[in-house]
């Protein structure tokens, strides 16, 4: 089948089209050689139906018929033809549709049955043809339209019944043709389309293949060359550093020797790193050469085990090494043999805890060497086990892992074995261990030639270059055998004795790298006391337990990251205000809104300066100082000024009521005795009333009586004010609110008579819990800030201001509410009304003591006040008091 080729210019159906002209075509030719035999062969159903006359009448135009069909059928082979083909299958059908047609008319008409042949046109057409939908559309009306003609032409139709059947069935052939013929193209197209999508498709995977082919080209070209190019300044720098660190041996501090120590081994291990890479990109390029020669294999797994045993006794690890015996000198390529079985050995090392076990193995098994380094360390899970060997592939890759590396160590293995013409195979089960094993070629024999070679040419060579390359090969060897990871020594949680003593400020310093907590400690204990976490859980917990005044974090650590320190920390209240600043490896946009997002005050990316460090740890800790010394005088001052408020306004209230005091006992001394008198007048007068004429006692009668309710209303007031002054504190005591809320009012007498309003709605019997000469004292206060912030309102006409005043009971408390219209209270101000000294009114006009003293009488009788103001319209303070059932209640469940 033609492949489906991109769109031409007449568009994706224009590209049909021409995609199905080839095939049409040959159809066309097939359709042509059909009708040429089926058109002949007819002559024995003419002979059948119509014996020898019917081969007579019907054979010559069956001749012509297929004599055009060839005729066609040569047309379409030429290149005119292909072009035309559309019309040569509608000129090859007319010759069928027309004989058939006359011979419908000249036998039986409407009654002859050779209106079957037209049927097979149609069919024919919808099945081999594969005309367009026009096509057959045309091809199904001529059809049609020619058996009309022969039928009309014989004559008079006599059996119409039989003219309906076949019109019937040639109408019914010609609507599925038709439906077929669509149906059918619809279905090509949409074949023809998928097949150009996925053309299309494969043309664009093969050219991003491509793509990609060339971008793990470059990357490997930029590996091998960045490993180059770095290699050879750290090659440098090694070797004057370990200059310096044998001649420091006994004339540097030990604090320089341990800086140089630590600068000498993360060297090794980053020139290890760099080795690892160069080879995995040197294998990935097909440029790995074997060089093999003669290795005792007995010496070499001896050699290795002894070159690790230091690294597995600093953890505590058994390791054990086994040879066959029948396993002497073996032909491989010892640099690459050495490498594969450094790798296991450490990576078994690694993932095993102290007191495991590592078996270090060499056997002879049917034709090879197998190398086995078992271990029974924590395992790998069966679904990561496919994926072990896969380059830059790691278990675990969160922030929180606990074991580093970069994935590369087992793919380097595997490349490796498969260079020697091996493999290697790993079995695992969580908990119990792993087994690695390399197989390579068993090889016993003679070294090859490349290897006499290259020997001869290395002793030809020049004795400093000679010397020099030997000390390269070394130092690369002896960065293989640094381990890459960390001593059980450094593992171990560190415990602080003696934390506190130092008048320093505190640091706490998170890291899991030994090293770097190392040199930072040393570096930053002469300003700061230190604390140390090697993980985040520790971080986390330190930091609850002694309260540092910064904490310095590394972002990637085990149990928690830095991100999740910082969370933690400002979850909590004791912690939440400890500076943080995180070290971090990636100093990307996300990384810092990250950071800051977790809590952390800052960060910084790594490599850093150590100065940049310093400065930024001291601004965070005199900032953190600083705001300990302000929140503790802060909450000295606010316990001064409350003692200070509480005094003064205890002092106010008291000299308050003891100059009324003084002044009403004055004032009530004096105001008895001319009460008196006129008590003992109005009896005399009152009796002299029948001294008068009849006619005028009743008025005389009823002004004694009023003069008499006149001297009886001071008394009563007397009475009351008297009740004021005197000082009970008796909170516990009932008194009927209705007639303190009365008493009050009458203080208040001359206010009513200048037209302010008032409403009393307290019901009858209603008693409160408390002091009523203190709530006395509290309703005055309450009615008078009512009256003055009335009087600065304007009413409109028809309004008048108007205090009301209305109490119920609530359960076990009475609500008691004091309402004016005044001008009501701003919002900004309502949480200070009650504050001491605070006030609205001019100089001279108020201390602002009088709502502070009433908000304390109400609290010191166990109620409380809300208030409720809506600007211009109108202010309520609402005053929630113990009843009688309340203290009796109480007082029972005492």
């Amino acid at each position: 089948m033609p492949d489906a080729s991109p769109v031409l210019a007449g568009g994706l159906k224009g590209n049909f089209q021409a995609y199905e002209q080839d095939i049409r075509v040959r159809n066309y030719q097939l359709c042509g050689i059909l009708a040429v035999v089926f058109m002949l062969a007819g002559s024995s159903l003419d002979w059948v139906v119509f014996q020898e006359e019917g081969v007579k009448r019907f054979f010559p135009a069956r001749v012509i018929s297929a004599v055009i069909s060839v005729l066609v059928w040569l047309a379409l082979t030429t290149a005119w033809g292909k072009r035309m083909h559309r019309l040569l299958g509608l000129l090859m059908a007319m010759p069928l549709i027309v004989g058939i047609a006359w011979m419908i008319y000249a036998k039986g008409g409407a009654e002859s049955p050779y209106y079957a042949g037209l049927n097979l046109v149609m069919l024919g057409a919808a099945i081999l043809m594969r005309w367009t939908l026009q096509d057959s559309i045309l091809v199904v009306v001529l059809t049609v339209a020619s058996y009309l003609l022969a039928c009309y032409f014989h004559g008079p139709i006599v059996n119409r019944s039989i003219f309906f059947n076949n019109l019937y069935f040639l109408f019914v052939t010609g609507v599925f043709t038709t439906a077929g013929t669509w149906f059918y193209n619809s279905i090509r197209f949409s074949e023809f389309k998928l097949r150009h999508d996925l053309d299309l498709n494969r043309a664009e995977l093969e050219a991003s293949n491509q793509k990609l082919r060339e971008l793990d080209e470059a990357k490997s070209r930029f590996f091998a060359n960045i490993s180059h190019e770095l290699r050879t300044p750290l090659t440098l720098l090694i070797a004057p550093l370990e200059s310096l660190i044998q001649g420091a041996e006994s004339t540097r501090p030990q604090e320089e020797r341990d800086l140089m120590a630590t600068m000498h081994g993360n060297s090794m291990r980053l020139l290890k790193l760099i080795n690892d890479l160069l080879d995995l990109v040197r294998m990935e390029s097909g440029r790995a050469q074997v060089n093999t020669k003669r290795v005792n294999v007995n010496d070499f797994i001896g050699g290795l085990a002894n070159a690790v045993g230091s690294v597995a006794k600093d953890k505590r690890i058994h390791l054990h090494s086994h040879v066959d015996e029948d396993l002497g000198n073996v032909l491989a390529d010892p640099d690459k043999l050495e490498r594969i079985c450094l790798n296991l050995l450490f990576n078994a090392l690694k993932f095993t805890a102290a007191n495991g076990h590592v078996n270090f193995s060499a056997l002879k098994t049917d034709g090879w060497l197998a190398i086995e380094v078992r271990d029974t360390g924590m395992g790998i899970p069966a679904d990561q086990l496919p994926h072990i060997f896969n380059r830059f592939w790691q278990a675990d890759t969160s922030s929180q892992r606990k074991f580093q590396g970069m994935g590369i160590g087992l793919a380097l293995v595997k490349e490796l074995a498969e260079a020697q013409g091996g493999n290697v195979v790993a079995t695992s089960e969580v908990g119990k261990g792993t087994t690695m094993t390399v197989n390579i070629p068993l090889l016993q024999g003679e070294p090859t030639d490349t290897e006499e070679e290259l020997g001869e040419t290395t002793e030809e060579t020049d004795p400093d270059s000679h010397q020099n390359k030997d000390w390269i090969a070394e130092l690369y060897r002896r960065a293989e055998l640094f381990p890459a990871m960390t001593s059980l020594q450094a593992t171990l949680r560190p415990v602080e004795t003696g934390v506190g003593r130092s008048r320093k400020p505190k640091l706490l310093i998170a890291d899991d790298e030994p090293d770097m907590l190392r040199f930072l400690k040393s570096q930053l204990s002469g300003t700061f006391e230190i604390l140390e976490a090697v993980d985040g859980q520790q971080a986390v917990e330190k930091a609850a337990q002694f309260l540092p005044d910064i904490i310095l974090s590394d972002m990637m650590m085990p149990e928690k990251d830095g991100l999740q320190v910082c969370r933690e920390l400002r979850e909590r209240s004791i912690t939440r205000s400890i500076p943080v600043v995180l070290l971090t490896a990636r100093a990307d946009e996300k990384t810092k809104i990250e950071c800051l997002a977790a809590g952390a005050s800052d960060f910084l990316a790594k490599p850093f300066s150590l100065t940049e460090i310093m400065v930024r740890l001291k601004n965070l800790v005199d900032s953190r100082l600083f705001q300990k010394e302000l929140v503790v005088q802060k909450q000295q001052l606010e316990n001064a000024l409350e003692q200070i408020k509480e005094t003064e306004s205890m002092l106010v209230q008291n000299e308050k009521l003891a100059s009324l005091g003084r002044l009403s006992a004055g004032l009530i001394h004096e105001i008895n005795n001319p009460l008196n008198y006129a008590r003992q007048g109005l009896g005399i007068i009152s009796r002299s009333t029948k001294s008068l004429p009849e006619d005028k006692r009743a008025d005389f009668a009823d002004t004694v009586k009023d003069v008499e309710e006149g001297v009886n209303r001071v008394i009563q007031i007397i009475s009351d004010l008297r009740g004021f002054t005197r000082t009970t504190n008796q909170l516990n005591h009932a008194f009927d609110l209705k007639s303190v809320v009365n008493t009050c009012m009458r203080f208040f007498a001359h206010v009513w008579k200048d037209g302010i309003q008032r409403e009393v709605d307290i019901p009858d019997e209603l008693e409160v819990r408390g002091d009523s000469n203190q709530f006395v004292q509290v309703l005055i206060n309450f009615i008078q800030n009512a009256l003055d912030a009335m009087a600065t309102k304007e009413y409109p006409e028809g309004e008048s201001a108007c205090i009301k005043l209305s109490a119920f009971a609530r359960g076990d408390r009475t609500i008691f509410s004091i309402k004016d219209n005044g001008p009501g209270i701003p919002q900004e101000i309502r949480d200070k009304i009650f504050d001491p000294f605070f006030t609205t009114k001019d100089v001279g006009q108020g201390m602002g003591l009088g709502l502070s003293i009433c908000n304390r009488i109400i609290a010191d009788h166990g109620g409380r006040i809300e208030v409720r103001s809506q600007p211009g319209q109108f202010t309520e303070f609402i005053l929630e008091l113990p009843s009688t059932d309340s203290t009796n209640n109480n007082h029972a469940d005492t």
